[in-house]
């Protein structure tokens, strides 16, 4: 089985990102969205040019994830232009045609995030749309950024409907060092995001995120 991978989201400041170096970690995530976590697309490019300086899994530099809700293709394009991301991560409503120009026009990998419980769909009737237009497909619970957890069995379900489109499933919502070797040992899913679960008195915690991110590894 292929190791989690492991994104850390919501990094706002370059001495954070410093002391990640040697963390065997994938992704590491900039919000754009408005959030307590929100940075703009200038100081996202200088944090970028800090994480890409990183050793993180297998030796690598992470890749970098901007975070937006219902931006426009020309938004996109413009946070681009200032901050080179690797991925685009979009929590809104946004359509697989949205999301498949996207892909095309930007030359950038996108992820798609959808809340748990949200419409009385099933996994596999959300996700079918998005086949051919999403690189990976992420859970969350509803409102996101909330802390909490979803209910942790609806995961399987959702697990069979990303494969069934072909690509990996990460999971986020209310995961902190505390619970995530449960989730890892439990459900197994492709990948681990968190934000939140790694702050203290709502700051990065390097000792949170170290210990995150070894819990994965040693689940």
């Amino acid at each position: 089985m292929n190791a989690p991978r492991i994104k850390i989201c919501g990094l706002k400041d370059k001495e954070t990102i410093r002391s990640m170096n040697g963390l065997p970690f994938h992704e590491i995530g900039f919000v754009f969205a408005p959030s307590k976590r929100q940075v703009s697309p200038e100081t996202a490019a200088g944090l970028i040019h800090e994480a890409k300086q990183l050793a993180a899994a297998n030796g690598a530099a992470p890749r970098t994830v901007g975070v937006f809700v219902n931006a426009g293709l020309e938004e996109l394009r413009s946070a681009l232009a200032a901050a080179p991301l690797d991925v685009v991560q979009l929590h809104g409503a946004e359509s697989p045609e949205f999301c498949r120009e996207a892909r095309e026009q930007l030359s950038v990998a996108v992820w798609k995030v959808f809340s748990v419980g949200d419409g009385s769909e099933t996994p596999e009737q959300r996700f079918a749309p998005f086949k051919g237009a999403v690189d990976a497909v992420l859970i969350d619970t509803a409102g996101g950024g909330t802390g909490v957890p979803f209910d942790w069995r609806q995961i399987d379900a959702y697990k069979q409907a990303a494969a069934a489109i072909g690509v990996p499933l990460y999971v986020a919502g209310g995961l902190h060092p505390d619970n995530v070797r449960e989730l890892m040992e439990q459900y197994a899913p492709g990948g681990v995001d968190v934000s939140s679960g790694v702050e203290s008195d709502g700051h990065k915690d390097i000792d949170k995120i170290r210990l995150f991110v070894q819990r994965v590894v040693n689940s």
